[in-house]
């Protein structure tokens, strides 16, 4: 068991850590699961911990009213180019979106990259030496010194491994979204789950304290304060991480975008005893409705598919009930669910995120 565990951490480190990440990364290797009812390890992160198997015992079975509430979500209508509030379904193809391809005429922006030593951050100082964390920052074809920019925060430095500069030259020239910067904050290798999945106010104030005014030193640009004119973004526990940023700074992030997040059990605490689960169960249903615009998605074979929703480590009912909540909430949200395709997986992530980031910015209306 022992063993077990360690070859879970291994590649839980290997997944989250990358030298360069201005550099596109290789996908992740494939994850052994645990028993969705139990813990997880402590390090564990949402690309495949505690979604199955425990050791010497069979898979939990799920219940028949949970594979009819998953079943439904097969029926959904389709997603195409509805920008439409709502529930959704799209696949099982995912041709690339054109708008990820370089386009002849159109004016690109720049990336600045830069590294923070933790040695000296008063967050996360590095829990078994330092860390160094690559940053990558866009910013958009001609842009004026001293102006302020909306801006996309991203986990994982995920913008850099979807093609999100080119996203953003093609669609700020097209004008389906506005001028903006991007900051791809990479994460803390094996302290990724302790920045990501534990549900308080640490790592966005972190963000906003360490990473950003670094970032418009770096990148000589401003970024607005406006939370209208502020979107965090991210995969698996960035997913979850992108949520519990707004959640806990409304003042600062009103738009939300997440692939397969991870709101389950995972990293639990006083604050959270259900860790991201917490959203779904008290957070979202016991508070007033917040000033978030949401765009959500998880995939058919999400990791915990096929494992009993009690235990609150499935990903897929995990994310289809926060989309339940946030229509009975009144939120401006889409929810889509991606047939035949698994966590975070890239051609999902290719063949949606233009439009996804259309509809998050679809109601932004630029400061004067």
């Amino acid at each position: 068991m022992k063993l077990f565990i360690a070859s879970l951490l291994f590649v839980s480190a290997g997944f989250a850590q990358s030298p360069v990440p201005c550099i596109p990364a290789p996908a992740p290797a494939p994850v052994a699961q645990v028993n969705p009812g139990g813990r997880g390890p402590a390090g564990g992160s949402g690309a495949g911990r505690g979604a199955g198997r425990g050791a010497g015992r069979g898979p939990a079975q799920q219940s028949a009213a949970d594979a009819a509430e998953v079943a439904k979500l097969m029926d959904l209508p389709a997603w195409g180019t509805n920008l439409a509030t709502g529930d959704y379904s799209v696949g099982p193809a995912y041709p690339t979106a054109p708008e990820l391809a370089t386009r002849s005429g159109v004016p690109q922006g720049k990336v600045i990259e830069f590294v923070m030593d933790s040695t000296g951050s008063k967050f996360y100082p590095g829990t078994n030496g330092a860390i160094q964390r690559h940053v990558c920052v866009y910013v958009p074809a001609g842009y004026v010194a001293g102006t302020e920019l909306p801006v996309i925060v991203a986990a994982d430095a995920y913008g850099m491994r979807y093609n999100l500069p080119t996203i953003l030259d093609n669609m700020i020239y097209d004008q389906r979204l506005p001028a903006m910067a991007a900051v791809m904050i990479d994460n803390g290798g094996a302290e990724r789950s302790l920045e990501y999945d534990t549900v308080s106010s640490k790592n966005v104030e972190f963000i906003e304290a360490e990473v950003l005014p670094r970032a418009e030193k770096e990148a000589n640009m401003k970024l607005s304060k406006n939370p209208d004119a502020r979107m965090s973004f991210g995969g698996s526990s960035g997913g979850a991480a992108a949520l519990t940023m707004a959640w806990f700074r409304p003042d600062l992030y009103h738009r939300i975008l997440s692939y397969s997040g991870t709101f389950v059990n995972l990293r639990n605490g006083p604050e959270a005893p259900l860790g991201a689960y917490e959203y779904i169960e008290h957070l979202f249903p016991n508070s007033e409705k917040k000033p978030f615009r949401l765009w959500i998605q998880v995939s058919e074979n999400d990791n915990g598919s096929k494992t009993p929703s009690e235990g609150r480590r499935n990903w897929v009912t995990a994310n289809s009930r926060l989309a339940k909540i946030l229509k009975d909430k009144g939120y401006p949200y889409q929810f889509v669910f991606s047939k035949g395709a698994g966590h975070t997986q890239r051609k999902v992530i290719n063949n949606t995120l233009p439009q996804a980031l259309e509809y998050v910015w679809l109601d932004y209306t630029p400061q004067r």
